[in-house]
């Protein structure tokens, strides 16, 4: 299906996201025929017919409805206001209906949860805000959801992690459509970053193995973090707590979550990222500083654990 200057129609349902619900307004929703002609149509659709009222408490009237997804060559779900507000049946056969002639279905953040409703995530690769993916596992249980990921694209269906990931795959589909000059030159206009790769990880904040709540553990993971550059190992968490190494793997792993090799590997990568966000240390510099045997064991585990290698890291958050 060609789409250069098709129709694009994004669905919104009640208490739409309010950024989520703006990214294809901006990038597909304003005349850009100056970069490329034709440029998309686009249309904002209502889930069901009345005012929307979003997110943030104003109220959205489209004169658009259901049946305009018909003939778009794009549909987009937006964020959806919460992953246990199922959308009409209506609104779900339309999408499969979309597919099933050839249209790209998208989804952006717990969009994905509409789509899997609808059936388009089963035997299919999908992603959601890392937030949201265990719920997204149960929801749609014959589909493998991948959360370390920007966004994917699975035989027409597109799905992205959070805010910013909808921005990068909306962009994806300007590339896909016009190439990469046009994309870059929007990509300009709207002041991001031209490009990201979808199979860049999500860049989750804090560790889920951050630490712990009991207080035999609290003193020693202070310590640990404060000697990662040394390099502590989980060796030197058993001297300093004064147990044998195999009773801190068994009560660390109780208290903690994780084993202490874990949870060292875990706080290294954190903050390793926080240097190459924050100060100009070069990364050799920071894997030293980190406790990495080498710049080049440093770069291994980001590309492992983050798809990036510390420099590209670097760029992203630093301009």
């Amino acid at each position: 299906m060609d789409h250069v200057g098709s129709l694009v129609v994004a669905v919104i349902g009640q208490g739409a996201l309010t950024f989520d619900l703006s990214i294809p307004c901006e990038v597909f929703g304003l005349d850009r025929s100056d970069i490329a002609a034709p440029w998309y149509e686009f249309r904002l659709v209502a889930e069901a017919p009345g005012p929307v009222r979003t997110s943030t408490g104003f109220t959205i009237h489209t004169p658009y409805g259901l049946d305009d997804v018909d003939r778009a060559a794009t549909v987009i779900v937006p964020g959806w206001s919460d992953p246990d507000h199922r959308a009409t049946p209506a609104l779900m056969a339309k999408l499969a209906a979309a597919r099933e002639r050839g249209a790209r279905v998208v989804s952006l953040c717990t969009g994905a949860f509409v789509l899997a409703d609808a059936g388009l995530l089963d035997g299919r690769v999908a992603t959601t805000h890392w937030m949201y993916a265990e719920r997204l596992r149960a929801r749609a249980p014959r589909a493998t959801i991948d959360d370390r990921v920007l966004y994917r694209e699975d035989r027409g269906v597109f799905t992205s992690a959070g805010t910013a990931a909808g921005i990068d795959l909306c962009m994806h589909l300007v590339r896909l459509d016009y190439g990469p000059a046009v994309a870059n030159e929007v990509a300009r206009r709207i002041v991001m970053p031209p490009f990201r790769e979808g199979g860049q990880a999500q860049y989750i904040g804090a560790s889920a193995v951050d630490g712990s709540r009991d207080p035999e553990f609290v003193d020693l993971l202070d310590w640990g973090r404060r000697h990662l550059g040394d390099p502590v190992t989980a060796a030197d968490l058993a001297r300093r707590a004064h147990l044998s190494p195999r009773t801190l793997r068994r009560r660390f792993t109780a208290a903690v979550g994780v084993p202490p090799e874990t949870w060292l590997r875990e706080q290294r990568l954190r903050s390793a990222r926080e240097l190459l966000e924050c100060t100009d240390e070069p990364v050799a510099g920071v894997a030293a500083r980190t406790g990495y045997p080498s710049a080049a064991a440093m770069r291994s585990h980001f590309a492992a654990e983050l798809q990036v290698s510390p420099l590209q890291y670097r760029r992203t958050f630093r301009g």
